[in-house]
């Protein structure tokens, strides 16, 4: 607790709490400029064990960490638990990372590729772009027939879509959406399909997590996407994961309103995404 609360008071907006029943945090890393070229994520759940006995369980989170620069870093942060074993270390392990992005930026590195960046101005400025809010339709048989198609011919392939009820802070606004999937054919279908939609289209971010069971394995397949806001993918497939949910994918559209909510859109992604699950 005592290092939580340090954390959160030297990382300021940069340390956001995902879910404190389940110990989930992250911690968003540049590298230290006035205009930071590398950001870094650091997702981490603390299990019971730790520090005494567990390393913390954690996910790196940027769009142009790959390949060697992510097992290198990995690495660093392995040898860091192993040095300190027994010792509160995610001080080290954020120091570290932005040493590392100190000395990419200070390098003949270009620039990360980023084709979003997150909080970009959204140029939409009408407040027509939300989808109607449709709550699930108790009758099965109805559910079954329901899709969002605009010929409302079936297409046994495309899944039932349904839209969350939207959530509108400081201009921005967060909506849910979400389909039954059982392939990865229909998670395809169904993010088609949405992409559509001109507004969905248009929105700022389009975040999405999906969890399948696969039963003759008996092992889960899932899959996360950012789009432009970092590590909110991961920690919208960690809330799939806490709730147990499976044959499903959730797809949150943000709409930027041109003020910066910090911390608090991640709160808004996982209270949409949470709300239209529990319905």
């Amino acid at each position: 607790i005592d290092e939580i609360e340090a954390l959160s008071s030297i990382y300021g907006e940069d340390w956001c709490v995902v879910d404190e029943d389940e110990k989930i945090y992250c911690i968003k890393i540049n590298d230290c400029l006035d205009q930071p070229k590398w950001t870094l994520c650091l997702q981490v759940i603390l299990p019971p064990g730790y520090p005494t006995a567990e390393p913390p369980i954690y996910q790196l989170n940027a769009p142009w960490l790959q390949g060697q620069d992510y097992m290198e870093l990995a690495n660093s942060l392995e040898e860091i638990y192993v040095q300190n074993f027994g010792e509160s270390i995610l001080y080290l392990w954020v120091e570290k990372i932005r040493e590392v992005l100190i000395e990419k930026a200070q390098s003949s590195d270009p620039e990360p590729d980023i084709k979003k960046t997150s909080e970009e101005v959204d140029e939409d400025d009408g407040d027509d772009f939300l989808l109607d809010y449709e709550p699930i339709q108790e009758d099965p048989i109805k559910m079954s027939n329901y899709i969002t198609s605009e010929s409302q011919e079936v297409d046994e392939e495309l899944p039932s879509i349904h839209h969350g009820n939207p959530i509108t802070d400081r201009r921005s606004t967060f909506q849910a959406h979400l389909a039954p999937v059982v392939t990865p054919r229909q998670v395809k279908r169904v993010l088609e399909k949405l992409y559509e939609n001109k507004k969905i289209a248009s929105a700022t971010h389009n975040i999405y997590a999906y969890r399948i069971y696969c039963e003759d394995k008996q092992t889960f397949l899932q899959d996360c996407e950012d789009d432009g806001e970092t590590a909110a993918g991961g920690r919208l497939l960690h809330l799939m994961q806490i709730l147990n949910v499976h044959n499903v994918l959730v797809v949150v559209s943000r709409w930027y309103g041109g003020i910066l909510l910090g911390p608090d859109r991640f709160k808004h992604i996982n209270n949409c995404a949470r709300n239209v699950l529990v319905e």
